[in-house]
């Protein structure tokens, strides 16, 4: 048996940012719209005008203030309201593929190793751009890493599921080095014209490598332990898919075909489902509230956030203690959690513990406990 470790970690920031004033504006161009479309029926009181949003509205609901896009031209024209991403031929990467590379090069490189050091990568996101083949065999090729690849998807918590099923092959020794990307198009199933959830998402890829301890060559996390839950619930769905096509209302513009929540019901059952989740981990390995020098949670909302951290810390965490990048990236799905452990571990000392959480659609949650080695 080994001891698994991650050695690097990457983050690919996309090139656009929306601010909320910006999404705002473009919004409640779009209410007007359709408000002006629909002035007789709600005049005669037979629907209810739709909604403005506002800057304050989307900061009290979410803590967020901006979020990365890969195309914001076509998400902030209110006669469009989705990314318009161009048509790529079947011979060059896909977008997703590109995404992903770019972290998992800069993951590399804080590990100082090679792409042909790796032997299995899994692509590891809440949303793929295709069935098959593979994204991750596509980012095996374009890497020029060996051994094989495979998909997964657990939504929100794919990234600390797919840290958990390298950790297991690397601590059995059927690889012994690999790479979890989590490419995250977040923008193309969002409902850019449902007030509700207009501002959740944003766009990123993280990459983490997980070698061997013993083939570390510089500072470190030690992968003390990995566990994962799921409890099937339809509070957070998405119904698009292959079969679309093959049912009487599927090429409607359905409002199920993109991302949808019952926000209420999330919060009331999520929450305490992954505030157990990490006490029972961490009890089950000996570990005491008080020895966590870090959480690094999914970031899908800083209220939910500031919730788990009280419930697990038993008191308000620190800024420190807990971090959060949702201000700047908004809800990232799976790659949240990771972007805020790659932008804040560095400062950790050796001997340090600290927890990795995502958690999301299935419902589904993942921690993972780390000591810091210099």
């Amino acid at each position: 048996m080994h001891t698994p470790a991650i050695t690097g970690t990457g983050v690919f920031t996309p090139p656009h940012i929306i601010t909320n004033a910006e999404l705002v504006q473009a919004f409640n161009a779009y209410a007007d719209r359709i408000n002006g479309e629909n002035a007789k029926a709600i005049a005669a009181g037979e629907m209810e005008p739709m909604a403005q949003s506002s800057v304050e509205f989307i900061l009290k609901a979410s803590g967020i203030e901006q979020r990365y896009v890969m195309d914001k031209t076509g998400i902030l024209n209110p006669d469009i309201m989705y990314p318009q991403l161009r048509q790529r031929r079947d011979d060059e990467p896909s977008i997703m593929a590109e995404m992903a590379l770019d972290a998992a090069h800069k993951a590399l490189e804080q590990a100082g190793r090679s792409a042909a050091d790796v032997d299995l990568v899994i692509c590891a996101a809440s949303n793929l751009e295709r069935a098959y083949p593979a994204v991750a065999i596509e980012i095996q090729q374009l890497l020029g890493a060996q051994g094989f690849a495979f998909d997964m998807n657990v939504a929100c918590s794919s990234a600390t599921f797919g840290i958990q099923a390298a950790a297991d092959m690397v601590r059995a020794g059927s690889v012994r080095t690999a790479l979890v990307v989590n490419p995250e198009i977040c923008s193309g199933h969002l409902e850019w014209r449902d007030r509700d959830c207009h501002f959740i998402f944003g766009d990123v890829a993280t990459a983490t490598l997980i070698t061997r301890q013993e083939d570390a060559t510089g500072a470190h996390f030690e992968i003390l332990s990995t566990r994962c839950a799921t409890q099937f619930s339809n509070n957070i769905r998405n119904n698009n898919g292959y079969l679309r096509r093959s049912r009487p209302d599927g090429v409607k513009d359905r409002r199920d075909m993109q991302f949808m929540q019952n926000g209420r019901k999330v919060f009331k059952e999520v929450l305490p489902m992954v505030s157990q989740h990490i006490a029972a981990h961490l009890a089950d390995n000996h570990i005491a509230n008080t020895d966590l020098k870090r959480l690094w949670l999914h970031q899908a909302n800083k209220a939910m956030n500031d919730f788990i951290g009280k419930k697990v810390l038993g008191r308000s965490p620190d800024p420190d203690e807990q971090p959060n990048i949702l201000q700047d990236y908004a809800n990232t799905s799976s790659a949240g959690s990771i972007i805020a452990f790659s932008q804040h571990s560095d400062d950790l000392d050796a001997g340090d513990l600290g927890l990795i959480c995502s958690f999301g659609a299935g419902y589904s949650v993942g921690s993972v406990i780390l000591r810091r080695h210099r």
